[in-house]
């Protein structure tokens, strides 16, 4: 099998690797200016969210221990009286998770696609 041979002269290269170098700055631009871009829009994020927390009449009780209703539920005669340490309130607030998808009906023809 003959295999072909690139004849490169001196001009040809410097031409590809001009056209190589500015296609890589220019990719490197855009990427910084697209994560300049996310960056600002996350600012703006925190920052409305930081005002909204702030603002009484939208939230009255920024901190959870200050609700009546959460004070209500650990309250000597509350539901959960052991306090927020309590075996109960572990057992009801904290999730564990498992691998379900052996169960689902089908699975094993999708994982060969």
């Amino acid at each position: 099998m003959k295999t072909k041979r690139w004849d490169l002269s001196r001009r040809t290269f410097i031409k590809a690797s001009g056209l190589a170098c500015g296609y890589a700055l220019f990719g490197v631009r855009m990427a910084r200016e697209g994560a300049a871009r996310v960056l600002d829009i996350v600012g703006l994020r925190q920052d409305s969210v930081h005002k909204a927390d702030a603002n009484p009449a939208l939230y009255r009780y920024r901190k959870s221990q200050n609700n009546p209703m959460v004070k209500a539920l650990y309250a000597s005669d509350g539901f959960l009286s052991e306090g927020p340490a309590g075996s109960l309130s572990h057992e009801l607030l904290h999730t564990h998770y498992g691998d379900r998808s052996a169960s689902i009906e089908g699975i094993d023809g999708l994982r060969r696609y």
